[in-house]
């Protein structure tokens, strides 16, 4: 293997890993404030004790998404030090603003949510949680906006030596692309938690044991998740592919198999991309829906592949194709369920629906899946380019070092991360075993 697709799998790997962490951060944020906000206001106990319970959990997963997430700083100049090089000018603002603005934020106010609650009046130890939350969704923000200007590169000039430089920061901040991109991805993380913690109140319903909290959290989990379900297919979904469609028409062809440019577009709802015949194998499609999704129109044109030169075609296209699917299939299914869910919700029978509690506990990795494989979408899309339509993948990578330290490396943070995600796995398990009964953090 050449040192360059090692040096991807590197970071594909470790950026998988540590997401899974982040995404549940940032949608549990949201859900304990919810959960403090009932219980400032009705003065429950029950509500209170459920928010630092899934404080608890929110701080697990904070810790190792930090432990996790160090090592990708260090490979920007490690294993992509040329791209780092001449993009520096223009990731590096944002990057350095998430570590010093929101990362201390909400780390400061956590520490203050764990253990100042007998030190703080209600008011302020809600207004930790508030702030916790704005701190998880703030720091997701300054790494979309730089992910975004990768995807959508804006406001930049580029030097004559090369280099990248800010126009204007404003502007890099309020990356079209950056905005639509968080809005559906900070919906997704919201996904992930409302699966969870639905998942913990339907394990609880299941074992006979604390029910009083069981229901809490399906309400609050149901609720949120009927909502954001929702959100993130339409609106944030839809106006996010139609702005890919027109921005990177490669990537909207590669993710629907449309090989060959299409008035009335047909989306595939399940089939094998063939790129050596260059057509859908097996193919089930619906005739127009692609047209109208991305144009608003059953006749538009929609440009296939062949409308744009082979060696701009996503590099892992099979791979891009089924991570869309993955994604589109997963979404689908959560409307159904989550919807179903709060049907039964509103009609007080959902605590006695063991199918319905079944569903929700078995799902609870799907949300993971699905931001994943809608991450692998996004990324994969932009290929062959690491800045689209400015660098190539192949001239941003450390040509200094080998494939040979690359895979030694690999394989190391492989061995180590395994090791984490069965202590992780082990902390979170004692921490639902324990339950909210147990106050102190």
């Amino acid at each position: 293997m050449s040192a360059e697709l090692i040096h991807r799998l590197h970071f594909a790997f470790t950026v998988t890993f540590h997401y899974l962490f982040p995404q549940l951060t940032m949608g549990l944020g949201l859900l304990i404030v919810a959960l403090k906000t009932v219980a400032l206001r009705t003065g429950d106990d029950r509500w209170d004790r459920a928010a630092r319970f899934w404080g608890r959990i929110f701080a697990i997963n904070f810790v190792f998404g930090v432990v996790t997430g160090i090592p990708m700083e260090f490979e920007f100049g490690t294993n992509w030090a040329r791209f780092s090089r001449l993009s520096g000018g223009v990731i590096g603002q944002p990057l350095a603003m998430e570590g010093v603005f929101s990362f201390f934020l909400e780390s400061a106010f956590l520490g203050l949510f764990l253990y100042g609650e007998k030190r703080l009046s209600k008011k302020m130890h809600w207004f930790s949680a508030v702030m916790v939350w704005l701190g998880s969704w703030i720091s997701g923000f300054f790494i979309i906006v730089t992910d975004a200007w990768m995807q959508h590169p804006v406001a930049y000039q580029r030097m004559p030596d090369g280099h990248f430089e800010v126009l204007s920061f404003w502007r890099l901040l309020l990356n079209p692309w950056g905005l639509l991109q968080y809005m559906h991805n900070m919906t997704g993380a919201v996904v992930t938690g409302s699966f969870v913690m639905c998942a913990v109140g339907a394990f609880y319903l299941l074992e006979g044991k604390r029910r009083e909290y069981a229901e809490i959290f399906l309400k609050v989990g149901v609720i949120a998740g009927a909502i954001s379900t929702v959100v993130i297919i339409f609106p944030t979904g839809d106006l996010h592919g139609k702005y890919v469609a027109r921005n990177q028409p490669a990537a909207i062809a590669a993710m629907e198999g449309l090989f060959k440019t299409a008035t009335g577009a047909p989306i595939v709802l399940m089939g094998q991309p063939n790129e050596e015949t260059q057509q859908i194998d097996n193919p089930l499609v619906v005739n127009n829906v692609l047209s109208f999704l991305i144009y608003g129109t059953t006749k538009a044109e929609v440009k296939g592949l062949d409308q744009i030169p082979r060696d701009q075609w996503p590099s892992a296209l099979p791979l891009l194709y089924y991570s869309y699917h993955i994604m589109a299939g997963l979404g689908t299914w959560f409307v159904l369920l989550m919807l179903g869910c709060a049907l039964l919700l509103w009609r007080g029978k959902l605590s006695r629906a063991r199918w319905a509690l079944w569903a929700l506990l078995l799902s609870f990795p799907l949300p993971y899946i699905a931001n994943t494989a809608g991450w692998m979408t996004a990324e994969l899309g932009r290929q062959p380019w690491l800045i689209y339509g400015l660098m190539r993948t192949s001239e941003g990578y450390s040509d200094m070092v080998s494939a040979g330290n690359g895979l030694f490396t690999l394989l190391g943070f492989m061995g180590m991360y395994t090791l984490l995600g069965l202590l992780f796995t082990v902390l979170i398990y004692r921490e639902i075993a324990k339950g909210p009964e147990e106050v102190e953090a």
